[in-house]
């Protein structure tokens, strides 16, 4: 790791004067003197800049601006999650819990407990994927400003069975898709104090049209806080995560489905993968399967099979398909 200098912001708009660059530019653009990005957990940051692959001249730290991790509930505006809100802080929120299940599931299956309680809900939304062929020096892939995927004809068992074209890394944030299903939304300001709020759908950028980012975010922007719509005794939600093994491992697959019911019929539903593309999938023919139908086994099966349809596996990843067909049935069924 190169020698930096180290800023601690006692605001928002401190930390936005200070900044000048995201970690994506700094990669792609190979930017190393005068570059100023910002800090708040530092899980991903600090991976990046020991792999040798960001070194940014300064780390402006946010972690310690007042206010930023507070959560609150409104029963008519929904609940905010401040953008410096810990992993750990979600799992443990009883609101979360009672109110947005998927949530507290997604969040108490992230890492270890260790980083929990370090990484914050902006950088776990934010961070860059973990493709190890983009985290390898060695290798210059597109993400990277290089002219090949690796992965493509390589190592590609953990990668993207879906929206799979010029990049087949997979997004690694397992909250995100639960935080797409209820529909939330993303506070984002920028310099001039300006905010704005912009669908969590919409934050994601694919690599078709931008490979060398992930999200939309400028380099004199940053995430404030995470709104969550309101819910009500009719919604009904539910997150599955499947890895590799049962102890603090990566997503092969995750799914969350929210749905509101009334009587024994889903009136509105929405239905999310996971770590089966470059962004989460907000799966519409799923949610269609769903929507209007009583929760039963056939139900769960049709909404399996109409989230899978459009699937393009790879050579050593084909596993993918059934294994998410197996997880959308289970939750969908966890839902009566």
């Amino acid at each position: 790791m190169d020698k930096f200098s180290w800023y601690e912001a006692k605001t928002v708009e401190e930390a936005l004067e200070q900044v000048n660059a995201t970690a994506s530019e700094v990669l792609s653009l190979k930017k190393t003197e005068d570059t100023a990005v910002l800090k708040s957990g530092g899980i991903d940051l600090l991976d990046l800049m020991k792999e040798g692959l960001v070194n940014p001249s300064k780390v402006v730290n946010i972690r310690q601006i007042p206010g930023l991790d507070r959560i609150s509930y409104d029963k008519r505006k929904g609940l905010t999650i401040g953008a410096n809100a810990t992993i750990a802080q979600l799992e443990e929120d009883q609101t979360i819990k009672d109110q947005y299940l998927a949530l507290h599931q997604a969040a108490s299956h992230v890492a270890t407990p260790q980083i929990r309680n370090m990484a914050t809900l902006g950088g776990n939304l934010a961070q860059r994927t973990r493709c190890w062929y983009f985290r390898s020096q060695d290798h210059p892939c597109f993400r990277k400003g290089g002219s090949t995927c690796f992965a493509r004809n390589g190592e590609n068992e953990n990668h993207a069975i879906m929206k799979n074209g010029s990049c087949i890394s997979i997004h690694a944030s397992s909250v995100a898709t639960a935080l797409i299903a209820f529909g939330a939304s993303v506070e984002i300001m920028n310099g001039k104090g300006e905010k704005k709020q912009v669908l969590l759908d919409d934050f994601f950028v694919s690599p078709g049209d931008d490979v060398t980012r992930e999200n939309i975010l400028k380099a004199d922007e940053l995430i404030t806080a995470v709104i969550l719509p309101p819910t009500d005794n009719k919604t009904k939600s539910y997150y599955i995560k499947q890895g590799a093994r049962e102890s603090y491992d990566w997503a092969l697959a995750d799914v969350a489905v929210v749905a509101n019911i009334s009587g024994s019929n889903v009136k509105k539903a929405s239905v999310v993968l996971g770590a089966v593309a470059p962004v989460p999938v907000n799966s519409k023919s799923g949610a269609e399967a769903l929507t209007g139908k009583a929760i039963s086994e056939a139900t769960a099966l049709a909404v399996a099979e109409a989230a899978m349809e459009s699937a393009t596996p790879l050579e050593r990843n084909a596993y993918k398909v059934p294994l998410c067909k197996a997880i959308i049935k289970r939750t969908v069924l966890k839902l009566a």
